[in-house]
């Protein structure tokens, strides 16, 4: 069991039949009254995100994640099918439940499906990915690596992001995972 006012942002715990994610956990302390935790949390099988308020001292059972290995082979639509690297066996993630790992996902690319028991629950996403830009502004005559402007480019993956003014179409580029996709480097 875990009190409430020693969950972190990142961890998981069971409320009842919902595994929740903690988002964001802060103490707050009002004019009158007990310290209470304000948290921002995330129902792992819903996808809903919502806030609280807790008493530091509720507590809760602390949910252990496994991870494994899997390579992302495709989307049919309504699920994202992935493969065990090692056993072969297929999972299917409902693609509405990983809607912004798929920004970062091509086919063939590898990554950890999560596990809480039997039940697989989510994706977690290498620190960056290499994605090809399929659409952007022409290079701009005289831009260097050390420009300090950029132009938006869309990936393979239908993500958007901002990149510096010498990246063309076709080329590779490395992208950061976190904070929804942020330019790296170029990819020799």
């Amino acid at each position: 069991m875990i009190q409430a006012v020693n969950l972190r942002s990142g961890m998981r715990y069971v409320d009842g039949n919902d595994l929740i994610q903690v988002l964001e956990a802060n103490h707050h302390k009002p004019g009158k009254g007990n310290t209470v935790m304000r948290m921002k949390l995330k129902n792992i099988r819903t996808g809903a995100i919502f806030e609280t308020t807790l008493r530091p001292d509720e507590k809760f059972e602390q949910a252990y994640i496994d991870t494994k290995e899997v390579q992302y082979l495709y989307s049919d639509g309504s699920n994202g099918i992935f493969m065990d690297n090692v056993t072969y066996e297929q999972y299917e993630l409902p693609l509405d439940t990983i809607e912004e790992e798929m920004k970062f996902l091509v086919e063939n690319s590898t990554c950890e499906i999560q596990f809480f028991g039997q039940e697989v629950i989510g994706v977690e996403l290498p620190p960056s990915v290499h994605l090809t830009v399929t659409e952007t502004e022409p290079r701009i005559k005289g831009a260097t690596a050390s420009g300090t402007g950029g132009k938006p480019a869309t990936l393979e993956t239908g993500l958007t992001i901002n990149v510096p003014d010498f990246i063309e179409s076709g080329e590779l580029i490395e992208v950061s995972t976190q904070q929804g996709g942020e330019y790296k480097s170029r990819v020799s």
